[in-house]
């Protein structure tokens, strides 16, 4: 699969023509929210007061990618998410406590559904073709790239749009909290690799890509595998995992040049990617992303962005020029529950 375009909203100035690497944005809290575009110039002014939050990031991400692209109406529309449309579960929630779950407006609920926002952008589109959603929890994104590419290599389409949203609300950031997942004490995303109190930052973002079956000769990245695997029993097997990844692409970790690996901050959390850093991914240069964006399911689709950027850039993830960067392998887990793989090239 080739990526000819992007689209994307997060924490980060990362939607538009901006340069890469941009300016990192520093927060203090534990919780990253994305920068509000002016969404004015992609979605008619009429339709924004209708959606909410995350339906607005979604397709404004979607049409941009879009519109990168120069393609009208994609042949399939793919999305990932894990929480869906949060703000509008939320309202219909509190709405039926507060009303006795008597007098009802539907409106809220109708808009909470996880097609949503795949359902939003083929509206706007008038796109009749394959439209699907994935709610996988933490492989979400992944099983819509694995979905793309059924698609593209089936020749059942030549161009899919896949996108990875997820939102982060007060109340969900509340109740998630009360697990423990986010740090309790503020801290800055730019220390959050320093910081060794529990927890993480909660994160968002909405991060579209059009993929293709051939090369168009101005492709960001080529997209080479996708794989995920569900609750390993040690490290050991992760690094069998990657190591089994990597032979079915018939290369090893020498053939790579760069990792972008998951880290969120947390010891527990962390303790596989430091396994591997000492062991299988001693021989390349690794890199974290998710200071930039904050965890949450789908935080993958950020750091493909990612990887895709720096690859179209030549840039080693240090802020170095560089002409070797061909290879990049993404790896992530979710919860170390699941874990994911992704293979990227130079074209």
């Amino acid at each position: 699969m080739y990526i000819r375009a992007t689209g994307n909203i997060s924490p980060q100035k990362t939607f538009g023509d901006v340069p890469f690497p941009a300016e990192t944005v520093t927060y203090e809290g534990n919780r990253l929210n994305c920068i509000t575009p002016d969404y004015k110039e992609i979605i008619d002014p009429k339709l924004i007061r209708r959606m909410s939050r995350v339906i607005k990031m979604g397709v404004a991400s979607a049409m941009a990618c879009l519109q990168e692209a120069g393609i009208d109406n994609p042949d399939a529309i793919i999305t990932g998410t894990a929480y869906g449309c949060l703000e509008d579960t939320g309202v219909f929630l509190s709405k039926m406590v507060e009303r006795g779950e008597e007098l009802l407006t539907p409106t809220s609920f109708i808009q909470s559904t996880h097609n949503t926002i795949g359902a939003q952008v083929a509206l706007l589109l008038h796109c009749n073709n394959y439209n699907n959603t994935f709610v996988n929890g933490g492989s979400s994104f992944e099983s819509s790239l694995l979905d793309a590419q059924m698609l593209l290599q089936e020749g059942d389409a030549k161009n899919v749009l896949v996108g990875g949203i997820d939102e982060i609300t007060d109340i969900s950031h509340a109740i998630l909290s009360r697990f423990g997942l986010y740090k309790q004490g503020p801290v800055s995303n730019l220390e959050l690799y320093n910081n060794k109190a529990k927890g993480t930052i909660a994160g968002e973002g909405s991060a579209f890509f059009l993929l293709g079956s051939q090369a168009s000769g101005s492709d960001l990245a080529k997209l080479d595998a996708v794989s995920t695997f569900y609750k390993p029993g040690s490290f050991a097997e992760v690094e069998q995992q990657i190591e089994a990844f990597l032979s079915a692409q018939n290369i090893s970790m020498y053939d790579v040049s760069l990792v972008i690996a998951g880290n969120n901050g947390d010891a527990k959390n962390d303790e596989v990617y430091n396994y591997l850093e000492g062991s299988l991914f001693n021989y390349c240069n690794v890199i974290k992303y998710k200071y930039l964006c904050g965890e949450y399911p789908t935080s993958s689709a950020f750091a493909l962005w990612y990887a895709a950027q720096m690859i179209r850039s030549k840039n080693n993830g240090a802020g170095e020029h560089t002409e070797k960067l061909k290879k990049v392998l993404i790896y992530n887990h979710y919860q170390n529950t699941y874990h994911s793989l992704i293979l990227l090239s130079a074209c």
